[in-house]
């Protein structure tokens, strides 16, 4: 009898962090790494809700709390998201937890039974393809493809929807394209769902980048949609809007209220409650007004790494990318960099088991890192299925300018240098 479940073993992971101890290794030998890894703005949390962290603190809300979240921030919630969408919230249907990435996997175990099937975007966060799997259910990639903007529309979903289909998961704006949906293409989308999707399938929407938006773009949820409202789960959080990633306040808007309290129960289960200080906290971003000159100050030094950034990356040969509209990130063709650099032999030299664990665009990731000190994630880091042949890596623009400047530069070093590739290859370790 095996010591873990059959399940433990498909479980997944989110590769910006397994990197990590790779980071630290070449750290230890005396480099500094340029990290542009992690999706985690480079600000600090805004003076006004750290001092009402530590004011909540200081009043003693350090105890157990409604599992579902305390009314409070319940009630922002609800006119925040009412408010931004057009419809009507009230709190009962909103769920706090501890981040936004909590939910994925509630709802993948809640809705979904063994068989059933979840849609996802692809390439997209990992968690969604990971927890798929971990549950039973059947991940059903919709690939998004360089030369349609990585968007799709309604005639791209409608051959994935079957009678088993239970979650459709959307992502805007989205990670690691950044790419946002305009409201053509959300009423697209649902009419295919109205249409044919099962009546107890839910669309999961994860909005946690929507207020990080460039070139005057503007967020689009499809709850806001005719007939959406009753199928769609709202997700969103603070860390990215208020760089606050360690605060973990993330929530949901449920379409009904008998849902809501079943996912109560699971915060019971399993964690009891979140910080109540931390969730006055999330109450005084959400209404503070001195919240939103604090989030454009953020989105514009963003927009303006993003404008260096995909501009250095085209001026690299063999490397081409799209400007995205939205989140913080950018997600570079290297086709021509790794066919240059020989990475598609040398993926096809590795042993069996090395190279279904890796890609060309892995191996150039790997090379980066450990002979030129600058951390990325690659294309097969999010969606495994169906990655073959797709050649990107993604870059987090979350950090200084100066380090951005350098990353690229670093980065088309590494790109002519194919002699040392090969030799990093032929050395056989940190290959995947």
């Amino acid at each position: 009898m095996s010591l873990f479940a059959a399940r433990a073993a498909v479980l997944g992971t989110e590769n910006a962090f397994k990197i990590g101890p790779y980071v630290k290794e070449v750290e230890d030998q005396g480099h500094r790494v340029i990290k542009c890894n992690l999706g985690e703005p480079d600000f600090d949390l805004p003076a006004h809700i750290r001092e009402a962290v530590k004011k909540h603190l200081d009043l003693g809300l350090t105890h157990y709390c409604d599992p579902q979240g305390i009314l409070p921030l319940r009630e922002a919630i609800a006119r925040e998201v009412g408010s931004t969408r057009g419809i009507p919230v009230s709190p009962d249907r909103v769920v706090v937890f501890p981040g936004a990435k909590t939910p994925i996997g509630f709802c993948e175990q809640t809705y979904c039974d063994p068989g059933d099937e979840v849609i996802y975007p692809s390439p997209g966060y990992p968690i969604y393809e990971s927890f798929t799997r971990y549950v039973g259910a059947r991940p059903v990639p919709l690939h998004l493809e360089e030369r349609h903007g990585f968007s799709f529309s309604g005639d791209d979903l409608e051959p994935l929807i079957g009678k088993r289909t239970k979650l459709i998961i959307l992502n805007f704006p989205s990670n690691p394209t950044g790419g946002v949906a305009d409201r053509r293409q959300l009423e697209s989308i649902a009419a295919v769902i109205r249409a044919k999707a099962p009546q107890d399938a839910r669309v999961y929407s994860d909005e946690v980048y929507e207020k990080i938006l460039f070139d005057g773009s503007v967020h689009q949820s499809i709850a806001a949609l005719p007939g959406m409202r009753e199928r769609t789960i709202i997700v969103s959080g603070v860390s990215k809007t208020y760089s606050w990633t360690g605060g973990r306040i993330g929530w949901a808007v449920f379409p009904t209220a008998a849902e809501a309290v079943l996912f109560r129960n699971l915060n019971i289960n399993y964690f009891a409650c979140v910080p109540a200080y931390n969730q006055m906290g999330a109450v005084t971003g959400l209404e503070s007004p001195l919240s939103a000159p604090e989030v454009a100050r953020m989105v514009a030094a963003f927009q303006e790494r993003r404008d260096v950034v995909v501009a250095g990356l085209n001026a690299i040969p063999g490397v081409t990318c799209r400007k995205p509209l939205g989140a913080f990130y950018v997600f570079p063709n290297i086709g021509g960099l790794c066919e240059a650099l020989g990475a598609f032999e040398a993926h096809q030299s590795l042993p069996e088991e090395k190279r279904l664990r890796s890609s060309p665009a892995t191996l150039f990731q790997m090379f980066l890192l450990f002979r030129y000190q600058v951390a990325t994630v690659d294309r097969r880091s999010f969606g495994e299925i169906g990655a073959e042949g797709k050649h990107y890596v993604r870059l987090s623009i979350a950090t200084g300018l100066d380090d951005l400047q350098e990353a690229l530069a670093r980065i088309a070093r590494a790109g002519a240098d194919r002699q040392g590739f090969a030799a990093f290859v032929r050395e056989g370790k940190h290959l995947y």
